[in-house]
């Protein structure tokens, strides 16, 4: 069975030509969402993957309409793959029943990982580039070195319970405790 997906991002586009073209590719059934693509919940495409069985080919208009990334739309394609289901994409001539859209789909899968390798490389170099200049990242700490001794202090004299000090120092206990093993620790 061939189940279609469309999706357009605003109320006043239409799903008419989306439509249209599903059916005419002979899509039994059609689900639908008028939606931004970067929204997780899209109850038409939820569906439409509810319905889908081993056998089955989910089909699009355009691969823009499934996914909100390469890296997004690999991973929808993997899990349909996984459960027997085939995809095909109608403008792009995509169509996994054959050993050409296999083909096309890893390769776009090949450029998503490229990109996400991309990514992580430049984030790393920019997180180097930071420290070589003298930047921190990451949480500012919580207390600095006079508020935990005297954190330290009021447990160790008991002068107060550990949950007065957390709310003292406005921090977690176990936070509290984390700086506490800190400056016990050798």
């Amino acid at each position: 069975m061939l189940v279609g997906y469309a999706r357009v991002s605003l109320p006043e586009q239409q799903l008419a030509l989306q439509e249209d073209a599903l059916r005419q590719a002979g899509c039994e059934k059609i689900y639908t969402d008028m939606v931004s693509g970067k929204h997780r919940e899209r109850s038409g495409l939820t569906q439409a993957l509810e319905v889908v069985r081993t056998g089955d080919t989910l089909v699009v208009w355009k691969l823009d309409r499934l996914g909100r990334s390469l890296a997004h739309l690999v991973s929808v394609i993997n899990d349909l793959q996984r459960q027997g289901i085939h995809f095909k994409s109608l403008q792009e001539h995509i169509d996994t029943t054959s050993g050409v859209g296999k083909l096309v789909f890893h390769l776009f899968a090949a450029l998503a990982e490229f990109e996400r390798d991309l990514i992580r490389e430049r984030t790393l170099a920019g997180l180097a580039a930071a420290r070589a200049r003298g930047k921190r990242g990451g949480r500012p700490k919580a207390l600095d070195a006079q508020h935990i001794g005297l954190a330290k202090t009021l447990y160790d004299t008991k002068q107060l319970p550990v949950k007065e000090i957390c709310a003292l120092f406005a921090i977690g206990k176990t936070t509290f405790y984390r700086y506490l093993h800190h400056i016990e620790a050798p």
